[in-house]
């Protein structure tokens, strides 16, 4: 995974505003997080992470336009986010809710990307918030048997 970061001016912004734009549409991003700052006129800073593959957008998509995590990831990152993918599938079933609404499968790939999963790294993914109490533990303890 990559990172770009562009700054925007609130005002007459259209030649950095062009170029962010070239750079969404031609890699395939995989998260933005934007804050708007108003000190000097104001300005919004974007934090993409993204993921090259052999320069041709939309190569990590599926046929169904989802993300194909076995694509992205390397292989031992993809091997600990299918493990996760187990465990979410019971924890799901075991609370009689959609699997998503315990982690996404963004989320899982954040968790499966971390050199040492904690709680508090898990509750910092953003969205993942009161859901790391509840469900962290799970995928905290496959994580420290692997480390073993």
């Amino acid at each position: 995974m990559q990172i770009k970061i562009f700054t925007l001016p609130a005002i007459q912004s259209d030649v950095i505003e062009e170029e962010a734009n070239k750079f969404l549409r031609s890699h395939r991003v995989m998260t933005i997080d934007r804050e708007f700052c108003a000190e000097h006129g104001g300005y919004w800073t974007l934090f993409i992470t993204y993921q090259e593959h052999g320069g041709q957008p939309g190569t990590m998509l599926s046929r169904s336009g989802k993300v194909d995590y076995r694509e992205v990831l390397p292989p031992e990152q993809f091997a600990r986010f299918a493990r996760f993918r187990e465990i979410r599938k019971e924890l799901a079933a075991r609370d009689a809710i959609p699997a998503y609404a315990v982690f996404t499968d963004e989320e899982l790939s954040q968790i499966a990307q971390m050199e040492d999963v904690t709680m508090t790294a898990i509750a910092a993914i953003k969205g993942v918030g009161k859901r790391a109490e509840k469900y962290g533990a799970a995928f905290l303890n496959v994580a420290q048997h692997e480390e073993s």
